[in-house]
């Protein structure tokens, strides 16, 4: 199954130093609105902006999801993220993320809380489509898994800083 993005663009892969304005993005909001202002912010992102590939994703169920990983890690520079599916989940192993490694290859000072804009973000919009969401790792290894229910609540110790 294929995934058609949301977003078209001319060329087959993003350009890396995108990453360094979200960095300095997530950097400005934190500053001005604080911790809770910038979770918000990704919250509203992840249930507004991607409300198209949610309701995909609620009516597809977990193949979709499977396949929507599948399309974004293929046009993000210098991934290196294998997505395996079961009935039961859909686990992203990101052996190599794309923004850190070009961070980190440029020298930038990376916010300690990058990683967890995965986690707030791919929540909300795992809840908006019927779903969970977990993030284990950080700091350019991690692992996603979203499914349909969980146990228990993110541990958010679980995440990383860089």
């Amino acid at each position: 199954m294929s995934f058609q993005l949301p977003y078209q663009d001319t060329k087959p892969q993003g350009a890396a130093d995108f990453y360094f304005a979200i960095n300095a993005t997530f950097r400005f909001i934190h500053a001005r609105l604080g911790r809770a202002g910038w979770v918000r912010y990704l919250q509203e992102m992840g249930q507004g902006y991607f409300a198209p590939v949610n309701e995909a994703w609620r009516s597809g169920g977990l193949p979709v999801v499977a396949a929507y990983w599948r399309a974004f890690f293929a046009a993000e520079p210098g991934a290196e993220v294998e997505v395996r599916e079961t009935n039961e989940e859909v686990i992203l192993e990101v052996r190599k993320c794309p923004a850190i490694h070009h961070l980190r290859e440029q020298a930038r000072e990376i916010v300690p809380f990058y990683c967890e804009h995965c986690y707030h973000l791919n929540h909300a919009r795992a809840e908006a489509a019927g779903l969970a969401m977990r993030l284990q790792g950080g700091a350019g290894q991690c692992r996603h898994v979203f499914s349909r229910k969980f146990a228990t609540p993110q541990d958010m110790n679980a995440i990383r800083t860089c």
